[in-house]
């Protein structure tokens, strides 16, 4: 039987929806989803709101102490670390999609496959006209990996990611080696910032120009956030196999002993990074890409431990709603930034010092946590979720509750 089309063999399914845990593994990862939704939009909102941070140098506009305190806050505790967390749940969600079929008794990998092509398709979409450092299409393609690996064992699948974590800081420690930088020449990117800013504050041919001159740099840029990426969904499949988030209250020791070295070793590793200047600065991109993983993985650890108390049940509650539509709310995020910052819309772009944009990033996100509410109350999936859902089915799905 093919390994890539035919039923799959996997671990005896286990029930996502009812008592086990008192019902909160999927509560856990869609709180953990809208965690990540709010840090990604922490670190992306920056290259809405300026051409500047595309070019990886900060906008000469915004000086000020409480301007690089504002940026050097983002760089230490968000940038680099969210969107592992969203791909270590992709990876974990890929198990748990797979007993879904078993359950259904419905082959997996060409539904998967006919998924990722939408994604794939949504991505490029997003990419063109709405923010040109999408996500979803690199997601697309490595699903494909992550479909070809899924006969892997747990233990194999952690020691390919850490061992590719290795190869990819190893290669960029060489390059910062050989005297190579992202930024050989900051009146060049300044002046490149300047016109990026004046692109994205035009109308609307003005922003597609400006998001496909730079596609190519960021397809570049892939090269390093893919295969980071690739890792994440790697040791999520294998947290996926063990059902390390089934009951979490069975991992307390686990939790604390990933927090006592995860922070330490994490939170270093983000100071250096963020001092040096962020992804600009190759040797704390280096040091970054071997820590910021730890700090990602205490942050969860920290999470998990919360939602099971009092305050932190709560706290999941309200997450959980945005976390269950990410696709939706992902996409929306970028509407939103496009209809504050260019010039489709409010033309904000190059106008706003980093402090009031974070509190933009805090206002968007606590508007998707109140209609994701309102919205699930009443629909059965977020609305992107239910196109893609019907496309991989290759039907109309059910829609309202």
């Amino acid at each position: 039987m093919s390994p890539i089309s035919g039923p799959v063999r996997v671990d005896p399914p286990v029930d996502i929806t009812g008592k086990a845990g008192d019902g909160a593994r999927i509560g856990d990862l869609d709180a953990l989803r809208g965690f990540a939704l709010f840090g990604i939009l922490v670190v992306n909102i920056a290259f809405f709101a300026s051409g500047y941070p595309f070019h990886l140098i900060p906008d000469p506009a915004y000086g000020s102490w409480v301007d690089q305190g504002t940026r050097w806050l983002v760089e230490f505790l968000f940038t680099m670390k969210f969107y592992l967390l969203f791909s270590f749940l992709f990876g974990y969600s890929f198990t748990l999609q797979i007993d879904s079929a078993v359950r259904r008794g419905v082959t997996f990998a060409p539904r998967f496959r006919r998924r990722l092509a939408g994604l794939f398709v949504l991505g490029v979409l997003h990419a063109v006209f709405l923010f040109h450092g999408d996500i979803l299409t690199t997601y697309a393609l490595l699903g494909l990996v992550l479909l070809a690996a899924r006969g892997m064992r747990p233990k194999t699948a952690s020691t390919l990611a850490a061992a590719l974590l290795g190869l990819v800081a190893l290669l960029i420690a060489l390059v910062a080696v050989r005297g190579g930088g992202l930024v050989p020449d900051d009146a060049v990117a300044v002046d490149a910032g300047a016109r990026s800013t004046e692109a994205l504050g035009g109308g609307l041919g003005s922003v597609l120009v400006e998001h496909l001159r730079a596609m190519p740099a960021m397809i570049s840029a892939l090269l390093v956030q893919g295969p980071l990426a690739l890792c994440a969904f790697l040791v999520g499949l294998a947290a996926g196999k063990v059902r390390l988030l089934a009951d979490v209250t069975r991992h307390q020791v686990l939790l604390r002993r990933v927090q006592q070295v995860g922070y330490p070793i994490g939170l270093a590793g983000a100071l250096v990074f963020a001092i040096g200047g962020g992804t600009a600065n190759l040797t704390g991109l280096v040091l970054s890409i071997l820590t910021a993983p730890l700090l990602m993985a205490a942050y969860v650890a920290t999470a998990l431990r919360g939602f099971h108390t009092g305050w932190g049940h709560r706290l999941a509650g309200i997450l959980a709603p945005a976390g269950r539509m990410a696709l939706s709310n992902y996409l929306g995020q970028s509407v939103a930034a496009v209809l504050i910052f260019t010039g489709i819309g409010l033309g904000l772009v190059g106008r706003v010092a980093p402090l009031p944009t974070l509190l933009i990033a805090v206002g968007i996100f606590g508007g998707q946590l109140l209609f994701s509410a309102w919205w699930l109350a009443r629909f059965r999936y977020g609305p992107v979720e239910w196109l893609l859902r019907s496309w991989t089915e290759a039907r109309r799905v059910g829609f309202r509750r």
